[in-house]
């Protein structure tokens, strides 16, 4: 029906023919906002369902090999405890190499000691559960929470695929940003912790430091958690071994980096990473004698420019902004970002939509169905081969429609004022899954 509705448009110019083509259009959103509202789109246990039965039929379709991410996760425990190298290959176990710090190995083991499948299971339920719990636990409205639910819930899925630490990521930011809206700073300043001493990413929960309450609490907090952190291997391993192992994941680390960073060079084949905003660059210019700080630092300058309307930073909705941004520009900017990784983009990109206190307009709609179909759906079965990978896999255009997000949220919080509004006859904002 819309697609009729659009032939309508482009094929007419008479006054009554775009009449009845706003009317065709008219009913076609009707119909839709009619079908949002049944109760199965507001019911969290419809979520939480969905969530389990994807885990639990990714674990039973698993053929070999399809679960390697989760065999190098379940090897950072097996090889703490042996004492063995963290960061070398191990091609009888598995293809690649872990990349995630010696503190993993506690997050890890309770999964790595069930049966293979077993594990697999638990350890995505885990992830699972640990995103909804961190959205359920924030301040979102139960609309807001609904739709952040329904808009990543095809991402999620993407991630589960690859069994994918990406989604506890996204948790812990979102969890760090609730904890200092609370003025529960030690807790923040754990999440900020667990992220960091895992997979550096964590470190972005800094970025909402300005809104603490108590700044020297929450500094001293991460002080004492990165302490703990980084000894605790210590209790399974011996001292030298942990130390040694820090230092060779910060080499494997800037390794990493250096072959992401080189894709075009002589890693052309694999296309798997980088695809972030300094990727797609590098790709479509085919340039690769520049140094991403190019980009790096103008990013970094429009990220920041917010923090200058101090005067905002009253008000829930700017501060939800600068969540969603963090959350983008952690992928758009790192050249380790996957298509595993969007799940963290997807989470801020949802924020964005959801959480402005003015009602969004049609073209930030048509936005969020673009990225929903370029970065969501592209890498799937549903999209067409030929274009995913002849076009969008080669230029890493997954990152573009985020990247527009992200500069649309970056010239809103410049300019517009985000203090509560409200609707004739309605005391709050009016939020729900057909906004």
């Amino acid at each position: 029906m819309l697609s009729a509705t659009f032939f309508i448009i482009l094929q007419t110019n008479s006054a009554k023919d775009m009449e009845k083509a706003r009317k065709i259009l008219a009913v076609c959103r009707e119909k839709t906002a009619e079908f949002l509202r049944l109760p199965f789109f507001h019911d969290y246990r419809t979520i939480l369902v969905i969530w389990v039965v994807m885990c639990l039929i990714l674990a039973i379709t698993k053929s070999y090999n399809s679960d390697n991410n989760y065999l190098i996760f379940a090897g950072v425990w097996n090889h703490t405890i042996a004492e063995l190298p963290l960061f070398d290959h191990y091609p009888e176990e598995y293809g690649d190499m872990n990349h995630y710090g010696p503190f993993f190995a506690y997050v890890i083991a309770p999964f790595a000691w069930m049966p293979r499948y077993v594990g697999m299971f638990f350890w995505m339920l885990f992830l699972s559960l640990f995103l909804y719990v961190a959205v359920r636990r924030s301040d979102l409205t139960k609309g807001q929470q609904l739709f952040v639910f329904w808009f990543c819930t095809h991402e999620l899925l993407n991630a589960l695929f690859l069994q994918q630490y990406n989604v506890a990521i996204a948790a812990g930011v979102l969890l760090t940003f609730t904890m200092i809206e609370r003025r529960h700073d030690f807790w923040a300043a754990f999440f900020i912790m667990l992220g960091t001493m895992i997979k550096l990413y964590g470190i972005v929960g800094l970025a909402f430091f300005f809104f603490s309450k108590d700044k020297t609490r929450l500094l001293l907090s991460c002080l004492f958690w990165g302490i703990v952190m980084f000894v605790a291997p210590m209790a399974v391993a011996s001292p030298e071994y942990v130390v040694s192992q820090y230092y060779e994941w910060y080499v494997a680390l800037v390794e990493k980096n250096q072959e992401n960073i080189n894709v075009l060079a002589g890693n052309m084949a694999d296309l798997s990473t980088n695809i972030s905003l300094l990727g797609m660059v590098r790709r479509t210019t085919q340039i690769v004698t520049y140094s991403d700080l190019w980009l790096i630092i103008p990013g970094l300058t429009a990220f920041a420019i917010p923090y200058l309307r101090i005067s905002q930073y009253k008000h829930v909705a700017f501060r939800q902004a600068l969540l969603a941004s963090v959350l983008m520009f952690t992928v758009l900017f790192s050249t380790g970002s996957e298509n595993s990784t969007y799940i963290i983009a997807f989470v801020g990109v949802a924020l964005w939509y959801c959480c402005a206190p003015w009602k969004r307009g049609g073209w930030d709609i048509a936005l969020m169905v673009v990225v929903f179909v370029i970065s969501s759906l592209s890498p799937g079965d549903l999209f067409p081969k030929a274009v995913y990978r002849g076009l969008i896999q080669p230029y890493a255009l997954k990152a573009l429609p985020v990247t527009i997000v992200w500069l649309r949220l970056c010239y809103e919080m410049y300019t517009r004022d985000y203090a509560p509004q409200t609707l004739a006859g309605s005391a709050t904002p009016p939020v729900s899954l057909t906004k």
